[in-house]
């Protein structure tokens, strides 16, 4: 039953309000695995027990399925978008915060929050939802990396789906060596990422006072229905639904204080991680956009909008011999690093909602099948042609989905009985069904004009 019995609001912690899991604490096999010092520790010493999460979290913000959106959005209207991909991040953060508050105060992540809270049915279908959408977005990292794959060695783009089958035993390689293993890959890789794009933005030579701007919200983003469209992709495909549920179960992997006073400097730190980290993903994002502009609009290239297309004109058109292959690398990059936060995802997602726990090669081996299949026929029969247009078919699953993960997150968070003194303030439960209502409106847009263009 719901815990809705909870009337002490001054409970610090609520958890006796939930039905315990079989299979206890979300990620058991890492939960409270990482040590968090004392009270008395310096700012710097705490920051970096909780650095991490944010990083994992980040991935899902630059990962392939983003550059389509970002390279359009350049090629045909200069910086003019630009901010839409900062609005999108500081969505983001906002619902990032949420969705680690939860994890914090509650022990809870979302999925087992969600089966907590609805009924069998509601939770089932939830289930189903986020499953195909976590597939979507395992399909975009398989896509993209196939492409880096081609554009790099020349393997063929069919044999560079059945590649990535292969980061199956890496990733259970690296599932054993301890969370923070994980974290510490993950980070190398968005810093691979961060430094391919300073140097593709120091090649393009952009505009900056154009540039700057870019970052001034227009009123012909939205009169202009050709801009509107792919402003909506350019968020659809910067909001990520399974994030939220990655990132209420991965804080819980610091052991930190169960008391007010700990939860407190948990979420603050947790804070921290993740908006530092979207500021990443917000770079990449934007250095991609930026890149772009700087590189086609204006110059006859103004329909680029494939990948494959971008990373062949990048370096004639700059005259910077190593852009088409850094570009190459940090896809290469961004595919991978997606990979491992996506077997998270699918791991809390399947246990959160089913409270049944599989072996992790054969959790991995599902996801990865259900993606590669679906990417494989269609490569072989249509191509490269083909596979561009299954990455965007990934993205409109994935704006699907995100009301699904969003209305729960902020129903939960904004509950005095769920949350007890860690309820969300009227000014952020305000802010935060707005931007839930922007959301949900902008992608419901973007599936109709999907569907009926």
């Amino acid at each position: 039953m719901p815990p809705s019995t909870i009337t002490d609001t001054k409970q610090p912690v609520p958890e006796a309000g939930w039905r315990r899991a079989r299979h206890g604490n979300s990620l058991s096999e890492v939960y409270a695995s990482i040590r968090v010092p004392g009270a008395d520790a310096s700012f710097w010493r705490k920051l970096m027990a909780f650095w991490g999460p944010g990083l994992l979290i980040a991935v899902g913000y630059m990962d392939p399925g983003n550059w389509a959106t970002d390279i359009a959005g350049g090629a045909r209207y200069g910086y003019t978008l630009l901010s839409v991909v900062l609005i999108s991040n500081l969505f983001a953060m906002l619902l990032q915060h949420l969705a680690a508050k939860l994890g914090i105060v509650t022990g809870r992540d979302l999925a087992q929050a969600c089966r907590d809270h609805y009924s069998r049915p509601i939770s089932l279908v939830l289930w189903f939802l986020c499953e195909i959408a976590i597939a979507a977005c395992d399909l975009a990292e398989v896509i993209g990396s196939a492409i880096a794959l081609n554009l790099l060695f020349g393997l063929p783009l069919a044999w560079g789906v059945v590649f990535t089958v292969l980061d199956v035993l890496v990733v259970l390689y690296f599932q054993n060596k301890g969370f923070r293993i994980i974290e510490s890959i993950v980070a190398g890789l968005i810093f691979l990422i961060f430094g391919c794009f300073v140097y593709e933005i120091v090649a393009s030579n952009p505009d900056w006072l154009a540039l700057s701007q870019g970052l001034v919200p227009r009123l012909e983003i939205v009169s202009n229905p050709a801009k509107l469209y792919v402003a909506i992709g350019i968020l659809g495909a910067t909001v990520m639904p399974h994030n939220l549920y990655l990132h209420s179960s991965i804080v819980q992997t610091r052991d930190f204080p169960k008391d007010e006073a700990g939860k407190r400097s948990a979420i603050k730190f947790a804070t921290i991680d993740s908006t530092v980290a979207l500021f990443l993903a917000f770079f990449v994002n934007a250095a991609i956009l930026v890149t772009a502009a700087a590189a086609f609009h204006g110059k006859g290239y103004e329909q680029v909008a494939d990948i494959a297309d971008a990373h062949q004109l990048l370096t004639p058109v700059l005259g910077a011999v190593a852009a088409s292959t850094l570009f190459a690398i940090a896809l290469l990059a961004s595919g991978q690093s997606s990979t491992l936060t996506g077997t998270l995802a699918g791991q809390i997602v399947m246990e959160g909602f089913l409270d049944l726990k599989l072996k992790p090669w054969m959790r991995r081996l599902i996801t990865r099948t259900i993606a590669v299949v679906p990417a494989l026929i269609v490569t072989i029969i249509y191509g490269e042609k083909g596979t561009g247009q299954l990455l965007v078919l990934s993205q409109v699953i994935l704006s699907f989905q995100l009301s699904f993960a969003v209305v729960p997150l902020v129903l939960f968070t904004s509950s005095k009985a769920k949350m007890g003194v860690f309820v969300n303030k009227p000014v952020v439960k305000v802010v935060a069904w707005v931007i839930s209502g922007i959301i949900i409106a902008l992608n419901v847009f973007l599936l109709w004009q999907t569907f009926t263009a």
